[in-house]
């Protein structure tokens, strides 16, 4: 009986989420009850040339590599609207335009659901993270490849937002802000966090937020940076870190009725 329990459990409650960048993708299957995953992330390098075909035998290989036959969800950067890739940052051009989900879907054999893979992160943040108990305007950035964003009022999200294109100081505020930026650069942390603040500061007067969740890999040394921020909004360290997109696609996955 404990087995059977178990099986139609995993069958409702585990959903794969899949998490595309710039230098990697990378996925887990996830328990969209606790947040956690099951098993052990799976990472694959993201080709040279990232185009949809190729893009496609990737995640298909990861959706293989866990033998998963259910929800898939696939976080992807730029934004995404009913699956279509509307501009592109961080992957190759040819994308623009293109209706992800069905891309993705057709290489996998199931229905994939794709959003933005910050708007992933934020989902993930807000539900099981350091958003969990904020209300209000809350802003969550993720800074890794490229710079990224997720805005919630009252913790319902507005997608789409890529706050990390506004110009800021003549560029666009990734060309500065991203985490990427300060380790090919060799930056110090004292002169990224001034390219850092320069962009909160910018999100801060646009928005006038409660909160803001400072998201991605280098949210483990948030003592290494928060300590030279001068906004006025409380900042907080994401706590789910570079898992909160793959948490954020599984949530996803698992709230939609997916089609293929």
């Amino acid at each position: 009986m404990k087995s059977a329990v178990h099986t139609h459990r995993a069958r409702h409650t585990h959903a794969l989420g899949i998490d595309v960048g710039g230098s990697g993708v990378k996925g887990a299957i996830v328990d969209t009850m606790t947040g956690a995953f099951v098993g052990t992330r799976f990472r694959i390098a993201t080709p040279d040339k990232a185009t949809p075909q190729a893009m496609g035998r990737v995640v298909a290989r990861i959706v293989r590599h866990f033998s998963w036959q259910g929800r898939v969800g696939c976080g992807m950067p730029g934004p995404i609207k009913d699956g279509r890739v509307l501009a592109l940052a961080n992957l190759d051009k040819s994308w623009i335009g293109i209706r992800a989900h069905e891309v993705y879907s057709d290489a996998c054999g199931c229905a994939v659901k794709v959003l933005n893979d910050a708007d992933a992160a934020g989902l993930a943040e807000m539900r099981f993270g350091a958003g969990r108990t904020l209300a209000g305007v809350v802003v969550v950035t993720t800074l890794g490849t490229g710079v990224g964003s997720a805005v919630f009022v009252d913790g319902v999200l507005v997608p789409n937002t890529e706050l990390g294109q506004m110009q800021v100081n003549g560029k666009r505020a990734e060309e500065r802000a991203a985490a990427r930026i300060r380790k090919e650069h060799g930056l110090s942390w004292k002169r990224w966090s001034k390219y850092l603040d320069d962009y909160l500061h910018a999100v801060e007067n646009i928005l006038w937020p409660d909160a803001i969740i400072i998201g991605g890999g280098v949210s483990k040394k948030a003592d290494k940076f928060f300590p030279l921020l001068t906004v006025r909004t409380p900042l907080y360290p994401a706590t789910l870190r570079n898992g909160a997109g793959i948490v954020g696609a599984a949530l996803a996955a698992a709230s939609t009725p997916l089609k293929h």
